[in-house]
């Protein structure tokens, strides 16, 4: 891969965006990066996925340089706009639950892929921001809504103003903001955690929290309650009531 490094170790796979200086949104990042998250759902040898960004940016949102004297020719447009919403649907959708390690500024369609993962923490360098309404372009928008909230959203849009990310964590936004060194490791010791759930039980998690953000209550309740029914009927659901009741820890297999 060109714009990405990827490792994966004791079921933790770590995306880390390397596209110098400023890990920019390029056709190519995009392509890599719905290849590599549609990877992570298939391998058994991952549990949990981190994203991070190489440098002090983790993105600094679409290669605004590139398209400023570019001429589009027709249907490339609609082709680019396509490609932007499945990166998104590839973090989203990925069977995998996904940490957002943001390291850095992560702005526009950077904070699009931000908002996109699971978990968000940050670093104390890191800021969030819509600057779209500066250059010119528009989007990002309804990414933010899911996490921001309506006035801070409309803020973001209408100013281009970065929120920092104390002021994210003081919002309840990320679930951690820590020095810049600490972050990965921070973000690899939440990824632990989950690595040693079942990992069944963290992909129907996942698909749950994902399925029932847009649904009624009784909706939603009832399709948990479903999934429940199902994820009772594994063999690791078996092996953590036992390991429970016989007070140890649970040995599985992903079955």
């Amino acid at each position: 891969m060109e714009y990405l490094k990827l490792n994966v170790e004791n079921f933790v796979a770590v995306i880390t965006m390397d596209a110098p200086p400023v890990n920019a949104v390029s056709a190519g990042l995009m392509d890599e990066m719905i290849a590599a998250f549609d990877q992570m759902s298939d391998r058994d040898d991952v549990r949990v996925v981190v994203l991070t960004g190489a440098g002090k940016i983790f993105c600094a949102g679409a290669d605004i340089k590139s398209r400023a004297n570019k001429v589009f020719e027709p249907g490339e447009r609609w082709a680019h706009s396509r490609r932007a919403r499945e990166l998104s649907y590839s973090i989203m959708e990925c069977k995998k639950p996904v940490i957002a390690a943001v390291n850095g500024p992560a702005l526009g369609a950077g904070m699009g892929i931000a908002v996109s993962c699971d978990i968000l923490m940050c670093s104390d360098n890191a800021s969030f921001g819509l600057p779209e309404v500066d250059v010119g372009l528009m989007g990002g928008g309804r990414h933010a809504m899911r996490v921001c909230g309506h006035s801070l959203t409309r803020r973001m849009m209408l100013t281009g103003d970065r929120i920092s990310g104390d002021e994210l964590y003081r919002r309840g936004i990320v679930e951690a903001c820590v020095p810049r060194d600490n972050l990965m490791a921070t973000a690899m010791e939440m990824a632990a955690r989950i690595a040693a759930k079942s990992p069944i039980a963290s992909r129907t998690a996942k698909n749950s929290a994902a399925t029932i953000e847009n649904m009624t209550l009784r909706d939603g309740y009832r399709f948990e309650q479903n999934m429940t029914a199902e994820l009772g009927q594994t063999e690791d659901s078996r092996e953590a009531m036992r390991a429970f009741a016989e007070k140890r820890s649970p040995v599985f297999h992903g079955r």
